[in-house]
């Protein structure tokens, strides 16, 4: 929550200087500006409220707890970012173009402009740095989409869309200095509106995929599938289900395949202590459903994602541990003498 709070308080303080400065100045683009960094300053409260409530207990009416509060305040800021900042911020531009005016003391908004990029770049310097703590070796477009935790995608998306916002802002102020036109610094703020609109569509589609309830990721259920299989009890996994409650909540539920002469009090030991292998594998995986059930290879789906989920990791493994009975490589003849 580091890049949160540090995100808060570098809008809360650039909506604040570009405010008095459109005052001074009467500047479309800083008007702008100063909505985009009021409402990226509601978003950033927003992540902290949502990451307080999913920490509430369990109830009889939420009995999984309330881990996806933090999709929900997620989802909640990019529909805000795309109404309050995006919407107004085309709008505003739209008017100055349509009734364009002079901008006054274009030096003063130059000033803004920059203090509001150091402060920006600190916010994201942070954030980038929360981040290369648990994306790993994974690109930064497959960290945005496929991480669990909504804070710093909204966090990165926030800053980078405020930066390149920045930049639209000082070429429409720019223009509308060196032209005495003031229909670049409308245009400016419509860019701004664009700009804003395009990342809240994009915050929508990856926060709704996790309110709605994604899986595992597919080294997760590799983890998960081999902990089950690693001990004599389980003969197999026939399908998996698993979907997070929270970023840092799991659940998983699966069918088992056990011997068909163990008793039921083997089978209850034997789930108990698959159990504990997946929690000592996975510790997210705070909430797990095992059936116990007879293996039927005739009934297998190959187009069920529960059972793709299950196969995958055996496939994996018979890739990367060649057969027992692979003929070994012979050895080069060598080559014949000449004479």
């Amino acid at each position: 929550m580091r890049a949160v709070v540090a995100a808060l308080a570098a809008n809360l303080g650039i909506a604040v200087i570009k405010f008095v400065a459109f005052l001074l100045t009467g500047s479309a683009s800083l008007l702008a500006e100063s909505v985009h960094s009021l409402a990226d300053t509601a978003n950033e409260a927003l992540l902290l409220i949502g990451r307080g409530r999913s920490r509430r207990p369990r109830s009889e009416l939420h009995p999984f707890g309330f881990g996806r509060e933090r999709y929900f305040y997620g989802f909640v800021v990019s529909v805000m970012l795309f109404t309050v900042g995006g919407t107004f911020s085309v709008y505003d531009g739209l008017h100055k173009i349509l009734h364009p005016a002079p901008v006054h003391s274009p030096v003063i908004d130059f000033v803004v402009l920059a203090l509001s990029a150091v402060l920006e770049s600190f916010s994201l310097r942070t954030g980038i740095a929360e981040a290369n703590l648990v994306r790993g070796g994974r690109g930064w477009v497959s960290f945005i989409r496929r991480t669990k935790a909504p804070e710093l995608p909204v966090v990165l998306l926030e800053d980078l869309a405020a930066l390149i916002g920045l930049v639209f802002a000082f070429t429409g102020v720019a223009l509308s200095a060196l032209t005495g036109n003031g229909q670049w610094d409308g245009a400016g703020s419509v860019a701004i509106g664009i700009l804003l609109a395009t990342a809240a569509a994009i915050l929508a589609v990856e926060t709704k995929s996790l309110l709605i309830g994604e899986s595992a990721s597919a080294d997760m259920q590799h983890l998960i599938v081999n902990a089950l299989e690693d001990g004599p009890e389980v003969a197999r996994v026939i399908h998996l289900r698993t979907v997070h409650i929270g970023p840092d909540t799991l659940l998983v539920a699966a069918k088992i395949a056990v011997r068909p002469d163990d008793t039921a009090g083997q089978i209850v030991a034997g789930i108990d202590a698959a159990e504990q292998r997946v929690r000592t594998a996975v510790p997210i995986a705070t909430t797990i459903y095992l059936e116990p059930d007879i293996y039927r290879p005739f009934q297998a789906d190959r187009t069920d994602p529960s059972i793709r989920s299950a196969l995958r990791p055996r496939l994996s493994r018979r890739r990367a541990v060649p057969p027992a009975h692979a003929e070994a490589p012979r050895p080069p003849v060598p080559p014949r003498d000449p004479e």
